[in-house]
């Protein structure tokens, strides 16, 4: 989700790519929008941006040489008007040509350039909104990046205010007093403090003054031993961390990465992801907070932590990971997976028609040992007797022979 910090960014990006550029005609909004139209048209005029924690306001003026009044359709604007845009989810500024408009594009201004060049509000799950002639949420407390004394102020005075009984992390999404934190922000400050994200918000904040005390840390430390022990625990808890002043200085410091790849046409997150310590982080826990929100975290949760909470996301964010780490040690690891996954396949698909075959086997091993049993108690007895049959006749037709012999050699003798 946009933050303050791209919020702030994509009102940049607007001033620079329509500063010289004319505007003509009626703003359009696409079919599928729910939000409401913008009753503005006019032959030439300018856009310039500005931004105020989770709002943009465009502002829409006429040019001088328009004479013409604001009216209805046949109308032509003469005073301005200010659009001011809530991001929701996902929404950003784009400025392309008419032919590359993109698909979720659902509010667009046309310039009188040719080829016609559009700057579109692109929202693709459509949680965005935007309000003609809008003014900045009268909910909201102030900016807490362009506004820093006020914000301070606001937080300090209102702290026996019922919000701050929540946990501190959920009370760092009140846009009320924090207006432009949101999730990664509410981690990475939490985390370089060193703060559990359920305890009691109050406890984290008494104790802290509405003006800022950095730049008196000198003063504070020569006057130290002149104070009371109170005040020399205020003097040490502003010294080790000021979470309203970081509240303050880390936004900034995503303002000067260049945000979460708001550029839409780079989309480059490696220096943000580089500048994340926290937020869906190797090594750090995640836990969803009373309101549902996952809040990322090192160590203790604290006290007020929900009880039998899940932390889906870390499971993503781990697989997220590797299904993007293209390392030859990944490709390795893929392909001996692989190669086991394949063995037991190939092992189940082929064990049952083995057990099936094995089955047969013995099956016909035990069929042709009947059959040889059978065979060896039926005909081997007939050949013996056969056998020993041929040996006697053979025996005695070799007797006869011989007396037949013996009996042809005496009668012989006696002629």
């Amino acid at each position: 989700m946009p933050e303050g910090p791209e919020l702030h960014l994509a009102s940049l990006f607007v001033n620079k790519m329509c500063a010289g550029v004319v505007f003509t005609g009626p703003v359009r909004k696409s079919e599928v929008s729910k939000s409401p139209d913008v009753p503005f048209t006019c032959d030439a005029y300018c856009i310039t941006a500005a931004s105020r924690g989770k709002e943009v306001k465009l502002t829409l003026t006429p040019m001088k040489s328009d004479g013409a009044k604001r009216g209805g359709k046949a109308g032509q604007a003469d005073q301005p008007m200010d659009v001011v845009f809530r991001f929701g989810m996902s929404g950003f500024f784009r400025f392309t040509t008419e032919d590359e408009l993109p698909k979720h594009a659902h509010l667009r201004f046309y310039s009188t350039e040719k080829p016609c060049r559009v700057l579109s509000f692109v929202d693709t799950r459509r949680f965005g909104s935007w309000q003609p002639d809008g003014t900045w949420q009268a909910g909201r407390g102030p900016c807490i990046m362009f506004e820093y004394k006020s914000f301070r102020e606001n937080v300090v005075s209102h702290l026996s205010d019922r919000a701050f009984d929540r946990p501190i992390c959920e009370v760092l999404l009140n846009q009320k007093f924090f207006n432009g934190i949101g999730n990664y922000l509410r981690a990475e400050i939490l985390f370089r403090l060193n703060i559990p994200p359920f305890v009691p918000a109050r406890t984290v904040l008494e104790g802290l003054e509405s003006e800022d005390l950095s730049d008196r840390r000198v003063k504070n430390e020569i006057t130290d031993a002149k104070t009371s022990d109170q005040a020399k625990k205020k003097v040490v808890k502003e010294e080790v961390g000021d979470l309203l002043r970081l509240c303050h200085t880390v936004p900034l410091e995503v303002v000067n990465l260049g945000g979460k790849g708001y550029d839409p046409e780079k989309a480059d997150y490696s220096d943000f992801e580089a500048w994340l310590q926290c937020y869906y982080v190797d090594g750090m826990k995640s836990i969803r907070d009373h309101n549902g929100r996952t809040m990322w975290f090192k160590g203790d949760p604290g006290p007020m932590a929900p009880k039998d909470s899940k932390s889906p996301k870390a499971k993503k964010r781990a697989k997220k990971k590797d299904d993007h780490d293209y390392t030859d040690k990944k490709v390795a690891r893929s392909r001996s997976e692989s190669t086991v996954k394949n063995k037991v396949v190939k092992k189940e698909t082929v064990t049952k028609p083995l057990k099936k075959e094995e089955d047969a086997n013995v099956e016909e091993a035990r069929s042709k040992r009947k059959t040889e049993k059978s065979c060896k108690v039926n005909t081997h007895p007939h050949e013996r007797g056969s056998t020993a049959r041929r040996g006697k006749s053979s025996s005695a037709e070799s007797t006869a022979g011989s007396q037949w012999r013996s009996s042809r050699v005496t009668r012989a003798n006696s002629k």
